[in-house]
């Protein structure tokens, strides 16, 4: 693993606070991408094989990773946050298209009787997964390995292995199936 070269750097809009745990494989490329990292005991992961585009990576607050695994595939304008001492994982083999959106908080926290209500929870990608353009990810979230998220769904609940969901809120449309890049 390595850090970001300063070609890299030219290139893309990243910054990075100190005491940041880094590693970028030799083989990754990152094109036009915004990264933004603050806060303390932060690592930000990307595996070997794997290609942004135009993807913004944020990273705030104290003990929040971001680790995506080998061979992924991060579309035009995907945005991936992790806050609130959560982690966000990818791993290997994934597909994000255009527009995917994975956040592990609602951004702000909402408050009743002086206690939190919303608190951030982590999100989880399994193997060769895809999301399809304009999809979402809240926070809580683990998507079984080989399943396939459709166009503009918003993902609320876990998804079994195998499956297709779509819609807003989504819900398994097929399962036991199979796909390929």
């Amino acid at each position: 693993m390595k850090k970001f070269t300063l070609l890299q750097k030219l290139r893309n809009k990243i910054r990075i606070g100190s005491g940041v745990d880094l590693s970028l494989s030799a083989n990754a490329k990152i094109v036009n991408c915004d990264i933004r990292i603050k806060g303390k005991n932060i690592k930000l992961v990307i595996g070997d094989g794997t290609v942004l585009r135009y993807t913004k990576i944020e990273i705030l607050g104290d003990n929040c990773s971001i680790l995506i695994g080998k061979n992924c595939i991060l579309g035009h304008d995907c945005y991936l946050s992790a806050k609130e001492g959560r982690q966000l994982i990818i791993k290997d083999e994934c597909m994000l298209s255009r527009n995917a959106t994975l956040l592990t908080s609602d951004g702000h926290p909402i408050y009743r009787g002086g206690k939190i209500i919303n608190n951030a929870s982590d999100i989880t990608i399994e193997e060769h997964v895809w999301l399809a353009d304009n999809v979402t990810i809240l926070k809580g979230v683990r998507i079984g390995k080989n399943s396939v998220v459709g166009i503009n769904s918003t993902v609320t609940k876990d998804v079994s292995c195998n499956s297709i969901i779509a819609g807003n809120p989504a819900r398994i449309v097929k399962d036991k199936i199979v796909w390929q890049e």
